[in-house]
């Protein structure tokens, strides 16, 4: 299958997880089998059936930040937050301070906007004038009480909009080319990836600021999920807690970061002289049109964004070299992944290493899918498999190579990266080691 014949290179990326507030310790921790799932700290989780996530310290969104970008945190979500700061490492790396037409620079950034916190929510119905009637409606609201004592912060309005992050990183980095926001759930990271490489490989962008943030871990953002009773309610501690493809699975566990990529067309960045980390070479998407809450019980839409993804890469099956999972540890979405790798990949299946970074870091929703490519993109830099952590009890339903505890050394230059989203929404990234033009 022949290949694009627009390359798209990865010139530098960044991040922000719990396990740090960079690539290198981010990376250092994973590749020890390092969890940074602990005790929910952001609001009481006391009564909840679920009292963990992934946190990343306050210390080091703090420390990191750029003085330079302090006048654009008032627009910024504690997940916008991160991921300036996440793009500023990626920038870096790629100097992409030094193009000098920036109409020709873009943005693409899957983020959800802000949950309103329970003393915001209290700051508005305390506006609300109660009729006395039966019905809830009879009432009024009184303007001048929200205008009282400070007001209501307007930017909050701001802080929701699901284009924040975009607009927000756009500016920053005065990328005036094309934005894109993507709001797909889990798979939003991956599809902002994914849709950048596309805009550069249609001569749309030279280069693009990509990735996907998320910080849901307040109560009301929380709350939803343990309604749908899709996190983890049962486990020994919290670094035990994620474990994906393990038979005792039960839930997913919350998590928040950021993860940004610098692409560049191939010619763009040789000419500039900057380092390549590695390359796009397909982006397969894809919805199961199933229902809602559930992936297809066949994995059919998971099956068919991997396809796309090796076939927009003009890679054969056989040429991969390691899938990075989308791995939740929820019982259904760890066996029906399972399910569509072999069906994709046949009998090669058994012989492709496969890992889920989740089982370290939980789901950081919009940035799972960036934050996983990154992981992919440094583990063949370093040829380095990360494991997926707490496999000890095997699945009937889950027996592939899942990289069990340990960290594997392995050269390898193909990688799937899956991302699948509530609601059915996938997308497949097929990443490569660069090998020259």
């Amino acid at each position: 299958m022949p290949r694009p014949s627009r390359r798209v290179v990865v010139t530098g990326y960044g991040m922000m997880t719990p396990l740090g507030g960079d690539v290198a310790s981010s990376f250092g921790a994973a590749r020890e089998g390092k969890s940074g799932i602990g005790y929910i700290r952001q609001f009481d989780p006391i009564k909840l059936p679920c009292q963990i996530a992934g946190e990343v310290e306050d210390a080091w969104i703090e420390e990191r930040e750029d003085p330079a970008l302090r006048q654009l945190v008032k627009f910024a979500t504690r997940g916008v937050r991160m991921m300036l700061i996440a793009a500023g490492e990626a920038a870096s790396a790629a100097r992409l301070a030094e193009i000098p037409d920036r109409s020709r620079i873009g943005a693409a950034v899957g983020s959800h906007g802000d949950h309103p916190g329970i003393d915001q929510l209290m700051q508005v119905f305390r506006a609300w004038r109660p009729g006395g009637g039966e019905s809830p409606w009879e009432g009024h609201w009184d303007f001048r009480e929200l205008l009282r004592g400070g007001g209501y912060d307007f930017l909050r309005f701001y802080r929701r909009k699901i284009d924040m992050a975009t607009s927000v990183v756009a500016t920053g980095f005065n990328a005036q080319g094309p934005t894109i926001s993507v709001c797909s759930a889990c798979a939003a990271g991956g599809q902002a990836v994914g849709e950048a490489a596309r805009l550069i490989r249609d001569g749309k962008a030279d280069a693009m600021i990509a990735g996907g943030c998320e910080s849901a871990i307040s109560y009301a953002g929380f709350l939803g999920f343990v309604l749908l009773t899709a996190l983890v309610e049962r486990y020994e501690s919290p670094e035990k807690a994620s474990r994906p493809f393990d038979r005792r699975r039960n839930g997913f566990v919350m998590s928040e970061g950021a993860g940004a990529l610098v692409l560049e067309e191939l010619e763009h960045a040789l000419a500039r002289g900057v380092p390549i980390l590695g390359e796009v070479l397909g982006y397969g998407d894809s919805a199961d049109a199933f229902r809602i809450t559930d992936m297809h019980p066949k994995g059919a839409g998971a099956a068919l964004s991997m396809r796309r993804a090796l076939a927009d890469a003009g890679i054969e099956p056989g040429e991969v070299d390691y899938i990075n999972a989308h791995g939740t540890s929820t019982p259904k979405n760890d066996a029906t992944e399972t399910m569509a790798i072999k069906e994709v990949f046949g009998e090669a299946a058994a012989r492709v290493p496969v890992s889920s970074n989740k089982s370290m870091i939980g789901h950081t929703i919009g940035a799972a899918g960036a934050v996983e490519a990154i992981f992919s993109l440094e583990g063949m830099r370093r040829s380095e498999i990360l494991p997926t952590i707490n496999y000890e009890n095997p699945d009937p339903k889950c027996d592939l190579d899942y990289v069990p505890g340990e960290t594997r050394s392995a050269g390898h230059k193909v990688v799937l990266s899956n991302s699948f989203g509530f609601g059915g929404q996938n997308a497949t990234l097929c990443l490569g080691r660069y090998e020259g033009a």
